[in-house]
């Protein structure tokens, strides 16, 4: 299944992509359209072997997969983000390894980006404080980063089981989501994705990445890089209520008002930044637009 909102040529290219490389055993595909109101929907009656669900607002990203998955009946479920295209030979390979393996209540590929590099949010470990922090601050990131800080990476993982797996590309066993339930629809947007895998390994389920098949991920595809106020929003909500839900009963009140306290100013931060990008591309915009016909009356 696919959630689709504005994102006409992506999700073209990724229905044509699963067209071309479904698994042996075939493949029924349903695109659940978030209100995009400009030709997304549209793009789906050119493969009449897929079905649509046009919503009339956008009720983001759990509750329209979650539509779909408490209808299903399918032994396996693909959630699949449309800035996705698949890979030969990738359905077929992850549905084996889940046959082999009753206990892979989740599957995930190698995922990488348009230029052939890999895309670190293909595995991840659960996040904890420190591990976001290095995280956002950038110094998790580096390959000499110490454990602690780069451990949302997963860096010690290089197949097998892992914490998490990116919600861009997520095969899952009916059976799992029938124990432990769909997509937490509090999350509007970001940390379903943890927050599903979180809730399985409490379970015993195992999420297991599988480097040896691919997808390409444009990232930001949809949402843009520079996300507007209310992805903003719900991006840090996202972290408060996994933190909340998952790691706030451990700790202490004064600790916790602490990691809640930084995720209240990096919303401020990101938001303000991002709106300050994205008026600098108004502008840039704008500037252009009054140059052409000057540009266009000299060359004539």
């Amino acid at each position: 299944m696919i959630v689709s909102y504005r994102c006409r040529e992506m999700l073209r290219r990724c229905l044509q992509s699963l067209r071309e490389h479904p698994p042996a055993g075939g493949l029924h595909t349903t695109v659940v359209d978030n209100a995009s109101g400009d030709g997304t929907a549209e793009v789906v009656h050119e493969f009449p072997e897929i079905r649509l669900i046009e919503l009339e607002e956008n009720v983001g990203f759990s509750r329209a997969n979650n539509l779909v998955l408490r209808e299903t009946t399918a032994e396996y479920v693909l959630v699949l983000n449309p800035d996705t295209v698949l890979c030969e030979g990738t359905l077929d390979t992850l549905l084996r390894v889940m046959a082999e393996n009753t206990r892979i209540g989740i599957a995930g590929c190698r995922l990488e980006q348009e230029d052939g590099t890999f895309d670190h949010a293909a595995r991840r470990s659960f996040p904890t404080p420190a591990s976001a922090l290095g995280h956002f601050l950038g110094v998790g990131r580096s390959d000499r980063a110490p454990a602690p800080l780069a451990a949302y990476r997963a860096p010690e993982v290089s197949e097998g089981p892992v914490d998490a797996v990116n919600g861009a590309f997520m095969l899952m066993r009916r059976e799992m989501l029938d124990e432990i339930g769909l997509f937490d629809e509090g999350y509007w947007m970001y940390m379903e994705d943890l927050d599903l895998c979180y809730r399985a390994a409490r379970s015993g389920w195992t999420t297991w990445y599988e480097p040896s098949v691919a997808a390409v991920h444009i990232k930001a595809g949809t949402s843009g890089h520079h996300r507007r106020l209310r992805l903003n929003y719900a991006f840090h909500y996202g972290m408060y209520r996994y933190y909340r839900t998952h790691l706030a009963p451990q700790r202490s009140s004064a600790f916790n008002l602490l990691v809640y306290s930084g995720i209240a100013l990096k919303f401020v931060v990101s938001a303000t930044a991002s709106a300050a990008a994205r008026a600098g591309e108004r502008l840039d915009r704008a500037f252009s637009q009054r140059l052409r016909p000057t540009t266009d009356r000299a060359a004539t």
